[in-house]
């Protein structure tokens, strides 16, 4: 399982038996070195979408590398987190809110 941790959301002590991969893809590096472990016996890689230290602006992040470096790790699902905000006055703080919809510039 891969998941790209954004804001806040991609801390590395939730894996186990924690290792760095620094990867390169046919779209150049993604945005940090994967940690690969283990949540609960699951093989998991942890990927932070702004670089370790907050450093990718969003505009900035390198999405194809990031996905395509998952892929390569053999995950078969990815998890993403983000935290936003949103104009639509009926989602409020804290909500949680599952996409169905994504535009790649």
């Amino acid at each position: 399982i891969g998941i790209i941790g954004g804001t806040g959301l991609d801390d590395p002590d939730i894996l186990e038996g924690r290792t760095k991969k620094y990867v390169d893809t046919p779209y150049g590096k993604p945005s940090d070195a994967l940690i690969l472990g283990k949540i609960k016996n699951v093989d998991c890689v942890l990927l932070a979408r702004h670089g370790r230290h907050h450093t990718i602006m969003p505009s900035n992040v390198n999405y194809r590398a990031n996905i395509w470096a998952l892929k390569e790790e053999n995950c078969s699902h990815v998890l993403v987190t983000t935290a936003c905000g949103s104009l639509r006055e009926e989602i409020q703080p804290g909500d949680l809110v599952i996409i169905d919809q994504f535009i790649d510039r």
